[in-house]
This record gives C-alpha cells, structure tokens and sequence, in this order.
C-alpha cells in the first residue's frame, strides 16, 4: 500500500488513500489518524499492511473477449499503462448474491488490471438498508477511482437525490474538477457534464434500459462510448455482477479527460445505481 503524501506535501484533509473512510487528515509529513465521513471527525490509525484494491478474478482470455464483444480491436491504440491514459478500460464487477459495497477492478484491453473503483464512507446503517430494501438508490453514495498502489485518482460523491441524480468529481487531493448533472427522468438517460457554468459534454444512454452510452463533447462529437458485456443469464438474474468496456477515441484535455474517465468507470454505481426505479 501506498503511503506517498500528496504532492505538494501540505497539511490538509485529503482522500484516505486506504479507502476506509472519506478523508484522512496529512500533517505534512505523514498520514494521522484523524479521519473524517460524512463530516464527522473520529480517530482511526492508518493501517500498516495489506491494501485496500478491490480485486477480481477474471482472466486474461475473457477480458480480451470483452474487448472484441464491444467492437474493439485490441492493440490499435495503446497508452501508458496509467489508468487516466488508457483508450481502453474493462470494469468488472464481483459476482455477490448481494451487494453490500460496490466494488469494481479496472483492467486495460490486454487483460492487466490497472485499477479499481471502491465505495467508501458507508455507514452500518446504510449498508443495512442495502441488505433489506432498495432505498438506499436515494442515499448518498461516494466513490474512489484508485491505481493498483491504493493512490486516489479521482473521488465521486453523489448527493442524496428523489429523481435527478448529480455528481461531483473531485482530483485526488480533493480539488473540484466538475459536476455531473441527470438532465431527463423519462426515456433514454442523458447526463451532462458541467466545469463550473461550462458545458463540457453529455453522456447519452442509446437505449430505454440504459446499458451502452455514448459520451460527447460540448460540439456533440462522440468521444467515448461504454458498452455492457453479456455475463450470462445466471449472473444476470441472480448476483450483482456487471461488466462494461469503455473506449476512448483520443485524447481529451482536461477536465474532460477526468470527467469521462470518472463517469464511465463509474456509470453503473454513480449514474445508474436507481436501476430498480426511476433512471
């Protein structure tokens, strides 16, 4: 596990890099054990072994069959072997009867994870309700975009909501790169997504059900595009597994690159975690 502070080595509350709780507070030195979720302070010691990446099983083969699935040809484009850099990403969800955290392994095109999605900051109570009911489709959800040493990439937070969702996308050390805003209830799901009062783009679902998005640009040109992958009629009826490519078409700058990035990895959870409801 990582424990490298952040770059500019100042004091301040920041993503906890163990992903137990919202924040951890860095002393300029090192991480404490003041810890904070949902605005509630408490004292927790940094953990000194193990890591928190959420991890999958799911080979090499059948993740490049998740690739060719989506239309792809793997190796057409490559990138550095950093998540944020990848043209391609396969997200691969755990098969459990029931799922009490969301948790999700990155991989890129040739079968080698690159990172995960873990939830954080959820309360007994909360996790609870997701045991007994489906309410908690209208609670607040947080989510970390994490590198294979447990760094924070990307933090989304999705307020508690009645019908429209809105996400806010935070850097690793906790600094706002933008919102993403639900803009319809009925019909094919539109998302758009906002740096500060500028339109940076829109996230378009292609059908009713919401499994394959297109993603634009402020022009309307398509820049990305997630697809679901079939998992079979088992685990598609009985567990929570999901499984969905995710293509870049070239590179993007920022705020765009981290707000595609950060919506399409987590689309399933942040986006469409009302599936059993209202979209």
């Amino acid at each position: 596990m990582s424990e490298t502070p952040p770059d500019d080595q100042s004091p301040g509350w920041y993503p906890d890099p163990w992903g137990k709780h919202e924040h951890r507070y860095h002393d300029g030195d090192q991480w404490t054990e003041h810890v904070a979720t949902h605005g509630r302070q408490k004292v927790d010691e940094p953990p000194t072994t193990g890591s928190s990446v959420p991890k999958s099983k799911r080979s090499t083969e059948k993740v490049q069959r998740d690739v060719a699935r989506a239309g792809i040809t793997a190796g057409e484009t490559n990138g550095s072997g950093h998540l944020l850099d990848e043209p391609v990403l396969v997200v691969n969800q755990k098969a459990k009867l029931i799922e009490v955290h969301n948790e999700y392994a990155v991989y890129d095109q040739h079968g080698k994870q690159v990172g995960a999605v873990r939830q954080v900051g959820q309360s007994t109570t909360k996790k609870v309700i997701r045991v007994v009911s489906s309410f908690d489709q209208y609670m607040t959800h947080k989510l970390q975009v994490v590198d294979m040493a447990g760094n924070v990439l990307l933090a989304l937070s999705r307020p508690a909501k009645f019908i429209k969702s809105r996400v806010i996308v935070e850097d690793g050390t906790g600094r706002r790169i933008g919102e993403v805003v639900q803009r319809n209830v009925f019909g094919k799901i539109r998302f758009d997504m906002f740096f500060g009062e500028v339109k940076q783009g829109s996230i378009n679902a292609e059908n009713w059900r919401a499994w394959n998005f297109n993603i634009t640009d402020a022009q309307g040109n398509e820049v990305a595009r997630v697809t679901k992958t079939w998992e079979g009629l088992a685990k598609t009826m009985f567990t929570t597994a999901d499984n969905y490519v995710v293509q870049i078409h070239r590179t993007l700058p920022e705020p765009l690159r981290s707000l595609v990035v950060a919506s399409s990895l987590c689309i399933d959870t942040a986006l469409k975690q009302d599936r059993r409801g209202l979209s």
